[in-house]
């Protein structure tokens, strides 16, 4: 089965009642988790010894380049009960932890501008928070206190797949830093008990500070791709996309810039993740409504002034917000006319409300080996064979792509001037751009004039004039939004 996805985490938690077994995930008699029948407290403390002294013992070591050779090296260190000359005295029982290539993965963090302090400070400090879901493959999923990062649980394949990965991957990386594929910090195992646990660090797609009023998991498949009942249920279901084509028909409407780098970033990470032979990934999808939490927190903190406290401004590690994944230049973090600081890509839905998106690529683990090879045959004898979510790399690659750019982001091309309405129509009638969605219409800041908003989704650049400077002006976005 494939791993445990983002769309599944709620900040729930779990019932003590519930006995049954999910994958390798448990409830033991007391209520608490367990995971390859290790409680989840015990897992937690090894997880932050292990990285703790990972980290610290790395720290002794002279920085060079990575070599080839690095991504191969697996170190080891014994934690017993009572403590040793190396490691602290604990009561977590015995047990082993072992780090996957430790240099080549300080290095990528380094890429990213996290401090090694900043690393073992934000995820062996104060207790990691458990996230309960309610998926099928078992995995454990954790945040760190200050929700920069994520550990989650990785089956033995998908630890296996993810280290002959590395190198590709992360050269990749490097080169390039405007991506939405995952950024993996780090790659551990806990043995204990005859059992080995393996997890991965990653950067954290959906800010827990910043309230998520709508989640879409996407793939660009419709085969039994709706939400269930009892999703539905949740506070934030996870919706799928044929919800996504019934409740936002017209797509989320970028302005043009935002459009192409959104699509031009996903072009490039499809054809990355074609190169592996990896599909059935997920573009994760989180939207927050900036009108929507001007109504609802007229008495509230804003949520600015919450990520403030949270963290000071520039210890984010960057790269790794959305809007810096489509606009990120070598040397710089993001970009400086965002005035947000929680990353988000300002949006807007059909009704001209004002959101912020959340976007990332999730479950790229997934090899087309040969189990999925027979999963696709079998449905397409039964069904339409392009519609289900589980197909080859180059095909799910493309359609993918297409599905984003043409029915879940739409480009909005500026109409504003009536004079200039009034010559174009000189030239001929406005046409809908095939595809196209209604056209909008908005209340611009800096006057009582309306400007048109025509939804697009063509891919092409298309110069904004001084029309796009004022759209610009008008589109800034903040959380503390009610003045």
């Amino acid at each position: 089965p494939s791993s445990l996805k983002h769309e599944d985490i709620t900040f729930t938690s779990m019932s003590p009642a519930m006995k049954k077994t999910i994958g390798h995930r448990g409830i033991d008699p007391t209520g608490e988790t367990t995971y390859k029948k290790t409680t989840s407290s015990a897992l937690q403390g090894a997880i932050q010894l292990g990285i703790a002294h990972t980290v610290g013992s790395l720290s002794q070591k002279p920085e060079r380049d990575v070599l080839l050779q690095d991504f191969e090296v697996v170190e080891s260190i014994f934690f017993p009960s009572e403590g040793s000359n190396l490691t602290p005295a604990h009561h977590y029982g015995d047990f082993r932890f072992k780090t996957y290539a430790p240099m080549a993965f300080r290095y990528f963090r380094e890429m990213f501008g996290i401090r090694p302090d900043d690393y073992m400070y934000s995820l062996c400090n104060d207790p990691l928070i458990e996230l309960s879901n309610s998926g099928a493959s078992g995995s454990l999923f954790y945040v760190s206190s200050d929700d920069e990062f994520i550990i989650k649980t990785v089956q033995h394949k998908e630890a296996e797949f993810l280290q002959k990965l590395l190198p590709g991957y992360f050269m990749n990386l490097n080169q390039n830093k405007r991506t939405l594929l995952p950024k993996f910090y780090g790659l551990y195992c806990v043995q204990s008990a005859g059992k080995n646990i393996r997890i991965a660090v990653m950067n954290n797609l959906l800010p827990s500070a910043v309230q998520m009023h709508l989640k879409y998991d996407l793939k660009g498949s419709t085969y039994k791709r709706r939400a269930s009942a009892k999703e539905k249920d949740k506070s934030v279901p996870t919706y799928k996309d044929l919800d996504f084509l019934q409740d936002m028909h017209d797509g989320l409407l970028l302005e043009g810039d935002k459009y192409s780098a959104v699509c031009k970033t996903i072009q490039r990470d499809c054809l990355l993740l074609q190169s592996f032979k990896i599909m059935d990934y997920s573009l994760l999808v989180g939207i927050h409504n900036v009108n929507q939490a001007c109504r609802e927190q007229a008495s509230k903190e804003s949520v600015v002034g919450a990520v403030d406290q949270r963290r000071p401004q520039g210890q984010k590690p960057m790269y790794s917000t959305a809007i810096e994944a489509i606009q990120a230049e070598a040397g710089s973090i993001g970009s400086p006319e965002t005035e947000d600081q929680t990353g988000g890509i300002p949006a807007r839905n059909s009704k001209g409300e004002r959101l912020l998106v959340y976007i990332g690529i999730i479950d790229i683990l997934q090899s087309y080996r040969l189990v999925k090879k027979l999963e696709h045959s079998w449905k397409a004898l039964v069904h339409d064979g392009d519609t289900v979510s589980v197909h080859r790399p180059s095909f799910y690659a493309e359609r993918f792509q297409k599905f984003m750019c043409n029915a879940v982001f739409r480009k909005i091309l500026l109409k504003t001037s009536p004079s200039k309405k009034r010559r174009a129509v000189t030239h001929g009638p406005l046409r809908k751009t095939a595809g196209a969605g209604p056209f909008l219409m908005t209340q611009t800041s800096s006057n009582s004039q309306h400007s048109f908003l025509q939804v697009s989704s063509e891919t092409k650049d298309e110069p904004e004039g001084d029309h796009g400077k004022n759209w610009k002006q008008d589109f800034r976005f903040q959380l503390k939004c009610c003045n």
